[in-house]
């Protein structure tokens, strides 16, 4: 009996219910979208109380090139939520022809400006500009996307905390921890390792104290590893590749795929699915995130936390 009760306790609440003779919870979805609206409007009441105090609110800056619709469409939904979290709201629109000296003059202005707490550049850029010598550019007290090389160093070691985190990778973690997911001493699996999101999910799961593991185009046999995660993270960037026999019984999926696939049906003419076929893994996982509605409003929402968060070490000194 003392064994028994010993290893309830180590495996602890994320999988007790799932113990012989319980009855296996029935499948979440992870409401990405509810998640971020909450904590919108605790942004928005940090940043009421911080003006009250200080008359003065962070400014999140978007530097844009060119006249890619997409991303247009993307800077202006930043430039709403700023308003939503009662953060003030600079950009700076250049043509697809701008020299890097001189978009590398526009990232130097907001550096230099007081009332700008975070910087963001929107990539791609054009092929004629180095993104790499535009993010160094960067203030590490503004780099509010989290690609600085310092702050991804910090990220790297033990006993360090960046001054930011990426915010797609800091948003999965939010859900598993808004969720209620324990992450110390579990299987985590990364499906992809990008820059942007695949590597930084890794680091912040090992922060965690998960097991890690990365699952990549070289991996053999990618389903048998993705099979032993307790949770899994799917930022590869292939439509619907994992499916329900992919997926252990009761494991936590954060999708973070954004796929166009064609459907006649659709005024565009597409939809938007994940790297996990939704509608097969949740026959067997216990929560998972939808596409769309799950880790996008996150991305924006971590943003917003960034910028907060600089603001209030300028203005209090934290």
């Amino acid at each position: 009996m003392n064994v028994l009760g010993g290893f309830v306790n180590n495996i602890g609440g994320f999988v007790k219910d799932r113990l012989p003779g319980n009855k296996p919870a029935e499948f979440q979805k992870i409401d990405g979208k509810a998640i971020a609206e909450t904590i919108t409007k605790e942004i928005a009441a940090e940043m009421a109380d911080l003006k009250a105090k200080t008359g003065k609110a962070p400014g999140l800056a978007v530097v844009i090139v060119g006249s890619r619709g997409d991303s247009q469409t993307y800077v202006n939904m930043k430039k709403k939520k700023c308003k939503e979290c009662g953060i003030d709201s600079y950009g700076k629109e250049l043509p697809e022809t701008v020299t890097q000296e001189e978009l590398l003059k526009v990232v130097q202005d907001f550096n230099a400006d007081p009332n700008v707490h975070g910087i963001l550049v929107q990539l791609p850029l054009p092929k004629h500009i180095d993104e790499a010598t535009i993010l160094r550019a960067i203030s590490i007290e503004k780099d509010v996307d989290g690609f600085h090389p310092l702050n991804i160093g910090a990220l790297c070691m033990k006993g360090r905390d960046p001054l930011f985190v990426p915010c797609t990778p800091k948003g999965c973690i939010e859900l598993l921890d808004r969720m209620g997911v324990e992450m110390k001493g579990k299987h985590a699996v990364v499906l992809g390792r990008s820059n942007i999101v695949g590597m930084p999910a890794a680091l912040l799961l090992l922060k965690r104290d998960a097991t890690v593991s990365i699952v990549h185009s070289r991996t053999v046999n990618p389903e048998a590893e993705v099979r032993r995660a307790d949770i899994l993270i799917a930022c590869c960037g292939q439509a619907q590749i994992v499916k329900s026999k992919w997926i252990k019984k009761g494991a936590v999926i954060i999708d973070v795929g954004t796929n166009a696939v064609p459907d006649a049906s659709k005024k565009a003419g597409f939809r938007l699915v994940g790297d996990c076929d939704y509608a097969e893994v949740s026959k067997t996982a216990s929560m998972c995130t939808p596409v769309p509605g799950g880790v996008g409003p996150m991305t924006i929402a971590m943003l917003m936390r960034n910028t907060a968060d600089s603001g209030k070490r300028a203005y209090l000194k934290e």
